[in-house]
């Protein structure tokens, strides 16, 4: 998805062996267990002086959910008492989303990789799989490639990410004087009024509540609980500042990191839990990984952007499935 699009959307939530090579379709979740929510959230860490929050339940080998862009470790309500029956199962925000602080940096994909590395190395203290949704999806993948020792598998639902372009080339020349003295400050401004504006709008509950209609192809999850989710942090101080700089640095530099340089250097096997409906990120770039990387086993779910929690007991049962086919080991201090 472009920048623009992206924006336009409000940002709201953000791209082998097939397992048995059909798809799981029902109805939406009724009476799966859910999280409790809780406004001033869960644990905190220090990482780099900045708060972040996580969510810890269960006992077992660890799990850890990382949410997309603009949610929240509270997306993953609906898997998190599932999972937690059987593994030790940890959500986190990441830097400048959910409950984590909003710190005003230059925001690039390895910094969530260095936070989710440093997450699992400081709290998590052994292996472990990563699963991520959206934005999460190539934070995991990044972060698997980056602690290969500690990470022994990968899940990802719909994940973000773009494959290189083999014919692109770059062609940046050095700016002019004129650039740097006039157009860069009044690029500047301009983008400045319209993502302010965008974002004013983006953080209305009326206006989350649609763009997530929008990618949700059952709305019957779309509730209060994941509206407020998403509203409280928007409301930090500093989220204005963050969505800006999100926008205008971050999403501008997503080809920097490409999923099939990222996937030559991961070693783990790979689950993709994929919502075949999905508006955003559809099953093409799910069969594309398949192909490129050898270790994926994939399960297509009749669903959108965001099936763990459109069909929450079709996406834990899968997961659940492919978990119980790995060789996993919890360290004695996990039990």
């Amino acid at each position: 998805m472009s920048r623009r699009g992206f924006a336009l959307k409000g940002g709201i939530v953000a791209s082998g062996v097939s397992v048995m090579g059909s798809s799981l379709i029902a109805e939406p979740a009724q009476g799966v267990e859910r999280l409790e929510f809780k406004p001033d959230g869960y644990n905190f860490w220090t990482w780099r002086g900045h708060r972040i929050h996580y969510v810890v339940q269960g006992e077992g080998f660890p799990i850890v959910l990382i949410h997309g862009f603009g949610a929240s470790a509270f997306h993953w309500r609906y898997n998190i008492p599932e999972l937690a029956k059987k593994y030790k199962v940890y959500a986190i925000d990441l830097l400048g989303f959910g409950w984590s602080d909003k710190a005003l940096i230059e925001y690039d994909a390895m910094v969530w990789r260095d936070q989710v590395v440093d997450f699992l190395k400081e709290i998590v203290k052994e292996p472990a799989v990563v699963v991520g949704n959206s934005l999460g999806g190539f934070t995991a993948l990044v972060a698997a490639a980056g602690l290969p020792e500690q990470v022994v598998g990968v899940a990802l639902l719909n994940s973000a990410g773009q494959f290189g372009n083999a014919n692109s080339k770059s062609n940046e020349s050095e700016e002019t004087l004129l650039q740097k003295a006039i157009v860069k400050p009044l690029k500047e401004i301009f983008q400045r009024i319209i993502l302010g504006f965008l974002f004013w709008q983006a953080k209305q509950p009326a206006r989350i509540e649609s763009v997530l209609k929008s990618v949700y192809i059952n709305s019957s999850n779309v509730d209060d609980y994941l509206v407020e989710s998403i509203t409280r942090p928007a409301a930090d101080p500093n989220a204005g500042e963050v969505y800006y700089r999100l926008m205008t640095r971050f999403m501008l530099n997503q080809s920097k990191y490409t999923l099939d340089g990222v996937l030559s250097e991961l070693s783990c096997p790979l689950l993709l839990l994929w919502g075949d409906l999905d508006p955003w990120v559809g099953p093409a770039k799910a069969n594309r990984i398949k192909d490129f990387y050898p270790k994926t086993s994939l399960v297509n779910l009749k669903a959108g952007h965001c099936p763990h929690d459109e069909v929450p007991e079709l996406a834990n049962k899968a997961l659940l499935d492919w978990l119980s086919g790995l060789t996993l080991e919890a360290s004695p201090q996990s039990l």
